[in-house]
């Protein structure tokens, strides 16, 4: 999206564009260019450059060669060492997807979501050697709305983070932006996030289960494992959630049950105890299955009131 962005602007021209190597992709794992080097390659940008190490002597003699003015970094996912800081003579900027210092790091758009804020945003800032730690150049804010995940919220951000982006190159350009440093005691941070980060714990209350479950769609995904009952020989159980409501409005019996455990059938799931209200399954995919209504799991998986949602069989490989 940033890069769309930039080559809207009249006023602004890409000497070159550099992106991280081609990774194995799919169930055959090809080699595959990640989007913003594939929408270079088709709009015909050049050239394109794909280092292992953006700060190894070649890679720097490379990006020297381009002499750009600037260099705008989105979601590159490699440090940049001083001497490729110090190489444009506008510096390097970057663009951020939260309101900085809130949620340095990797994962700042899911953890705003699991943290239940009400607002998320795009920070661009000159780029130290620090992670995230550079003055502030531009900011802009965005809406976090009660169904979004870490897709819809994300997808907003990558149109907001471009246009925020090109309102802050035009104005370096003009001379007009000015900076502003961050108040590093009041920094937190979002690290990249690891496979299990996606494990729910019942125990803990239902309105965070919920904003996790949304926070980490598509990735690492919220996951559980499947009552012994209904494990039908599975060596995993493994069963991503993919969708939960509270349970509202629901006149059926609603057991006292441990966190984990079936406490009641609903029109659209199970519902599961938590540590604190019932947590309504509505959408979950069984590992190596498609997704399915939380209705469709109870008519394939008949769970039994008490049984227990989170237990990994033996066999299980987290």
């Amino acid at each position: 999206m940033s890069l769309r962005a930039i080559l809207r602007s009249p006023l602004l021209s890409v000497v070159g564009v550099v992106t991280q190597p081609d990774r194995p992709s799919g169930r055959r794992q090809h080699f595959t260019p990640c989007p913003c080097k594939a929408y270079a390659a088709v709009r015909g940008l050049g050239p394109i450059l794909s280092p292992e190490k953006v700060n190894a002597p070649e890679s720097l003699a490379q990006i020297e060669a381009l002499r750009p003015d600037v260099i705008a970094v989105v979601a590159f996912g490699q440090f940049l060492g001083r001497r490729l800081l110090a190489l444009p003579r506008y510096g390097c900027i970057n663009g951020h997807f939260s309101l900085l210092p809130k949620y340095r790091g990797a994962a700042p758009v899911q953890a705003a979501i699991a943290a239940g804020d009400e607002v998320s945003g795009v920070t661009i800032m000159r780029m130290a050697e620090g992670m995230d730690d550079g003055d502030m150049l531009l900011k802009a804010v965005e809406p976090i709305c009660s169904d979004d995940t870490g897709v819809t919220l994300m997808d907003r951000l990558a149109i907001l983070g471009g246009v925020t982006l090109v309102k802050a190159l035009m104005r370096l350009r003009e001379g007009t932006l000015s900076a502003e440093p961050q108040k590093h005691a009041e920094a937190t941070f979002a690290p990249k996030m690891q496979k299990l980060d996606g494990l729910i714990d019942w125990s803990q209350p239902a309105e965070v289960i919920e904003r996790r479950i949304r926070a980490y769609d598509p990735w690492p995904g919220a996951f559980t494992f499947l009552p012994e009952s209904v494990l039908r020989g599975s060596p995993s159980g493994r069963m991503k959630v993919l969708q939960a409501e509270f349970l509202k409005g629901f006149e059926g019996e609603v057991r006292a049950a441990p966190p984990g455990a079936v406490c009641a059938y609903a029109p659209s799931g199970p519902a599961v105890a938590t540590g604190s209200r019932p947590l309504c399954l509505t959408a979950v995919q069984l590992e190596g299955g498609k997704r399915m209504d939380g209705r469709a799991f109870l008519n394939g998986h008949p769970v039994r009131f008490g049984d227990r949602f989170g237990v990994a069989p033996a066999a299980a490989v987290l």
